[in-house]
């Protein structure tokens, strides 16, 4: 029995050695952690079990026979992050660069199918050379596995994927298909083709960082949520994001318990709207002065900032925020924010987590660019999302909302179940000089100027919607929490099915 004690622990010492010790110190010469370092920091202490240690892969080809290495190349297994149960798989660089062999595949789809069988998140730390070329289509067939389970857990389970290192080629897929996706800056790269292929191709000359670093990808392309400085912080991130997350599509929001008065009374809103109707203001403000404890984690903050989403709590309970920021664009929607927003409102519903949207819009982004690349398919895509959503939704109009932008951004028109506005809200087709320019043409310019007043004291006010029912109240600023608060509280039972569908046919 002795004996095997030892072997046993000889086995699991080769495979927690990784790649061995020259390996691990070219990994920490880069700023990077290791795989099993990595997870220490995710998980809460002691608390994850690995599976599949000591799987080797299967290749004879290439020489690959004599080179084996328990672990494949990745640490699969399952832990807990504040008590509750998450799925989680870590390559590992120092082992054949974190290539993804055909049983470094299966071990990542095994924990993926585990996860899917008892409702829990998924978490993948990625950080490979991509498929192994030794293996050719067996790694290919591999990473197909792991699209398919990424395919069938969507809206199941929330997926996240941790981008820690090289992300190349197929690899990139997997995450693409996660629900939300954190880089770490000047250490990791996502992208389709390198730089190499792409001068080959385009003759374009281009860096890693500049093609898929972690800055091109949160602010240009928006394929990432985050951009985080480090291993460390990105886990540490990861693991306050993962308190706001369901355990899966039944389970219901989770619950952190505040002090904070649902019905406090900010008395700072009530002046937060400028008296000038172009001056911009700082939609966060709002948003902080709403959640409890201000607190607010957001999504995108560099991409589409036009538009701001992310998730807080109300009474200690996540809910998914979606706000117009007037002070880029002026809050215009263009196509970048529509498709950011419309991906986070059908997580949301997805996910049953219900969705406050705060409104001060003055239309869609005008321009030729705009047009060209489907601003009109783009921007339904928003009131898409919208429209299905099934879970509570809460608006409150601020100031702007002109146009088909308004029906768009949770309107009543598309089952908003409460929708309130500010005195300050203005609901029109258009601004009042456009209008007026329009319904008089031919005018003098005293008669445009007297007749835009007309239709300012007419039309820039929130009571002619309220009138109609499209308002349900003109609320006072300062009261704005409360009100959502007492909202969300009457909305828990909320029970809404759309028509029964194989699925829907969103405008891609």
């Amino acid at each position: 029995m002795l004996e095997a004690l030892v072997e046993l622990e000889r086995r699991r010492d080769a495979a927690r050695a990784g790649g061995g010790p020259k390996r691990v110190a070219a990994q920490h010469a880069k700023g990077r952690l290791t795989a099993r370092e990595r997870l220490d920091i995710l998980l809460d202490p002691d608390s994850f079990e690995e599976l599949d240690m000591y799987v080797e892969h299967n290749a004879t080809e290439f020489g690959m026979a004599e080179t084996r290495i328990p672990g494949d190349g990745v640490v699969t297994g399952s832990g807990t992050i504040s008590g509750r149960l998450v799925f989680v798989f870590s390559q590992d660089f120092t082992v054949f660069g974190g290539s993804l062999s055909e049983r470094h595949a299966q071990k990542i789809c095994k924990i993926m199918d585990m996860a899917m069988k008892v409702g829990a998140p998924v978490i993948g730390l990625n950080d490979s050379g991509g498929a192994r070329i030794q293996e050719g289509v067996a790694s290919l067939g591999g990473y197909a596995e792991v699209f398919q389970r990424n395919v069938l857990a969507s809206g199941v389970i929330p997926q996240i994927s941790l981008i820690m290192g090289p992300c190349a080629g197929g690899a990139v897929y997997s995450p693409a298909m996660t629900d939300f996706i954190f880089m770490v800056k000047d250490s990791s790269y996502m992208f389709v083709t390198g730089p190499d292929v792409v001068k080959t191709v385009t003759n374009e000359v281009v860096t890693q960082e500049e093609l898929g670093g972690a800055i091109t990808h949160t602010t240009r392309s928006g394929v990432a949520d985050l951009a985080l400085e480090d291993d460390v912080e990105a886990l540490l991130r990861t693991r306050v994001f993962f308190d706001f997350l369901p355990c899966d599509n039944r389970a219901g929001v989770p619950f952190r318990p505040s002090a904070d008065p649902a019905d406090r009374i900010e008395p700072g809103l009530d002046t937060l709207v400028p008296a000038s109707a172009t001056q911009p203001y700082d939609m966060h403000e709002l948003i902080a002065k709403v959640a409890d404890e201000g607190d607010f984690f957001e999504l995108q903050p560099a991409h589409a900032a036009n538009i701001i989403t992310g998730f807080a709590r109300i009474e200690g309970s996540t809910v998914g925020i979606v706000a117009n920021q007037p002070l880029v664009l002026a809050g215009c929607l263009d196509i970048a924010a529509s498709k950011k927003a419309a991906r986070f409102v059908r997580f949301c519903d997805a996910f049953s987590i219900p969705i406050v949207t705060f409104v001060d819009v003055p239309g869609f982004l005008p321009g030729v660019a705009q047009e060209h690349n489907g601003i009109i398919k783009n921007g339904a895509k928003l009131l898409f999302a919208y429209a299905e959503a099934t879970v509570p939704k809460i608006t409150v109009i601020t100031r702007k909302a002109y146009g088909g932008a308004y029906d768009v951004m949770a309107s009543k028109h598309l089952r908003g179940d409460l929708n309130y506005a500010w005195p300050t809200g203005e609901i029109a087709v258009m601004g009042a000089k456009g209008a007026v320019e329009i319904i008089f043409r031919g005018k003098s310019p005293a008669e445009i100027v007297e007749k835009t007043k007309e239709y300012e004291a007419r039309f820039a006010n929130p009571f002619v919607a309220a009138s109609m029912g499209f308002i349900d109240e003109v609320i006072m600023p300062n009261s704005t929490r409360r009100r959502i608060a007492l909202g969300l509280s009457k909305l828990k039972t909320k029970k809404l099915e759309n028509p029964w569908k194989k699925h829907d046919n969103i405008p891609l």
